[in-house]
């Protein structure tokens, strides 16, 4: 929801698996708790703090891109449900969410007052708030966003690391984690040019020549989470950097003859073996990681919006940013639809 839906505007505007797999999911909520599902059947999988907060980022992004209003009359008695269902896991003595779904991405930790669940409901209140501003529903509205600024100032107070320029996974270790520090400048949860500039340099750290390496899921490449740390380093104004990640992760996967070739992984191991996650759940088969994985597209969406630099701002693009990032290229054209028309741009050195 966070990286395949954007990836579907721009190449195909097919948002119709998007509305189907938002529909099934809320269908799906407990009614009592209001907690969604991490999965919809047959695996119907439950327990995760994170897969709950990405389907409501992935509702917010579905109306950006398709204004559909009906969609959202429909969910969101439920969508403010699941809302409430993660601000009642913040801990009133700290300001911050304690995770207790533990299912994730992989990662290694994640649970407790953790900075990559924060990231996440932080952006859902964000969201939140501007779904319900555009439906003129202010006293919501208003109080998603007081409660987004609180979250905010705590999440610099716990989680950040002077000395390291970083966040950390939580206030017991020194980990700086690849999500929790990409979220934090891609969703605005810095407070300062000066951190968004230390973590786009310290995120390099973790590079080797085929990509990001995940301190929080040691000796891995998750294209999911390095589409993310790709979107953050042109968000922070570092152009070449994020064409450089691009170059190294999925130039590696898109030549590797360990794969097809034109489809992109869903992840490998330091060294470019495909045992993504073998130690992790995937019982050291390496015929569990996936050739063709939608998470793993965030340049598709990044190209355009980044590079090209063309994006809406409002649902169905009522207002939209045209804002290159010409990134060491001499010229760029391309173009999305919304049920508004067709949005084109192209620029040249």
């Amino acid at each position: 929801m966070g990286i395949a839906v954007p990836t579907q505007f721009v190449s195909t505007n097919d948002l119709i698996p998007t509305r189907n797999a938002l529909e099934t999911m809320f269908a799906a909520i407990n009614p009592t708790t209001g907690a969604l599902p991490e999965s919809g059947p047959p695996l119907s999988q439950l327990g995760s703090d994170t897969y709950h907060a990405w389907t409501l980022v992935g509702a917010r992004n579905y109306f950006l891109y398709s204004g559909d209003s009906e969609f959202l009359s429909t969910i969101w008695a439920n969508y403010t449900k699941a809302v409430a269902f993660l601000e009642a896991k913040v801990d009133p003595t700290i300001g911050l969410m304690n995770v207790t779904g533990l299912r994730d991405w992989a990662r290694l930790g994640g649970g407790g007052i953790n900075a990559e669940g924060n990231a996440l409901l932080y952006k859902v209140l964000v969201d939140a708030a501007d779904l319900a501003d555009s439906h003129n529903i202010t006293t919501l509205r208003d109080a998603w966003l007081r409660n987004a600024t609180a979250l905010k100032g705590r999440f610099n107070d716990v989680f950040w690391d002077s000395t390291q320029g970083m966040y950390v996974d939580n206030s017991t270790t020194t980990l700086t984690p690849q999500d929790a520090n990409s979220f934090a400048i891609l969703y605005n949860l810095t407070d300062s040019a000066d951190k968004r500039t230390s973590i786009s340099a310290g995120l390099t750290k973790n590079w080797n020549d085929k990509g990001a390496i995940a301190p929080e899921l040691p000796d891995t490449i998750s294209p999911f989470i390095s589409g993310f740390e790709l979107q953050a380093h042109f968000e922070a104004g570092e152009d070449d950097r994020a064409m450089d990640l691009l170059r190294r992760e999925w130039g590696y996967m898109l030549y590797t003859p360990l794969s097809v070739q034109s489809t992109l992984l869903e992840g490998f191991t330091a060294n470019g073996s495909l045992s993504y996650r073998s130690y992790r759940g995937y019982n050291y088969d390496p015929a569990y990681t996936s050739h063709a994985h939608g998470w793993s597209s965030g340049p598709t969406s990044a190209l355009t919006i980044y590079v090209l630099g063309l994006s809406v701002t409002t649902p169905q693009g009522i207002s939209w940013k045209f804002e290159p990032h010409t990134s060491g290229m001499s010229a760029a054209e391309g173009s999305f639809e919304t049920p508004l028309g067709t949005f084109g741009a192209s620029w040249s050195l």
